[in-house]
């Protein structure tokens, strides 16, 4: 049903999303309209559809980014546990999905989006501003973006409770494996929802998404969730 949400105003995209269940809770769907991607897509911002936006970038189709919020939804909001929430998005291109992340983990959550990459780490910064509640949320210091290998994570300083780790990790590019450094940094209990190559495809177009989950005792288990496809996490392009 993904491909019958496109709409001709940012309601009326999310609206779309909702009925066809694409988007399932109400704080994810509120999160969505709090967002306008006209300030993230380069053109046809109401499509449900990946388009391209430079340095072999992409920003995602809508409903890839609900099944995204949705898959992550119980590590993002803020609890009586868990007030702060730590979320790193990796790949954080346009700047759309940290946005809307940011939309979702309260007064005191923090998000952090990488990119591997100076350009894009000043695309996403610039395309969020372009809205108040952007500016606010990146002079406020509760997003935040950085330039780095996101194969590697990211070592923000600690909150003030002392927590490094991050309760929820968003891959929007493709991985070769789900990393090591991922998985260290990944809170216990927390998820990840990442995009991986199949390894018994030798022509290497195959991928799918994984849920990853690591329980309070550091256990990780993994689910496969569908196929679909994504440009590389990879180097940053040489001189």
């Amino acid at each position: 049903m993904a491909w019958r949400s496109s709409g001709t105003s940012n309601s009326e995209l999310i609206e779309n999303l909702w009925r066809n269940e694409m988007i399932k809770h109400p704080e994810v769907k509120s999160a969505f309209l709090k967002v306008d991607r006209a300030h993230y897509a380069p053109r046809s911002p109401y499509e449900d559809c990946p388009q391209p936006i430079g340095h072999h970038a992409t920003i995602s189709a809508p409903h890839m980014h609900a099944s995204a919020v949705e898959h992550l939804l119980p590590f993002i909001k803020p609890s009586r546990e868990n007030p702060a929430p730590r979320v790193l998005d990796i790949g954080s291109g346009s700047g759309y999905l940290t946005h809307v992340l940011a939309e979702l983990v309260g007064d005191e959550g923090k998000v952090v989006g990488v990119e591997h990459i100076l350009p894009l780490k000043e695309l996403g910064e610039k395309n969020m501003k372009k809205s108040k509640e952007g500016r606010e949320l990146i002079e406020g210091g509760k997003v935040r973006f950085r330039v780095g290998d996101g194969r590697k994570g990211w070592r923000e300083e600690e909150d003030a409770t002392g927590r490094k780790s991050w309760d929820a990790i968003h891959v929007g590019a493709a991985a070769v494996k789900v990393h090591e450094e991922l998985l260290e940094q990944l809170a216990s209990p927390g998820r990840m929802f990442i995009p991986v190559d199949d390894e018994d495809d030798p022509q290497g177009w195959g991928q799918h998404i994984w849920c990853v989950d690591k329980d309070d005792k550091g256990e990780v288990k993994k689910r496969k969730l569908f196929g679909v496809r994504y440009v590389p996490l990879t180097d940053a392009p040489r001189a």
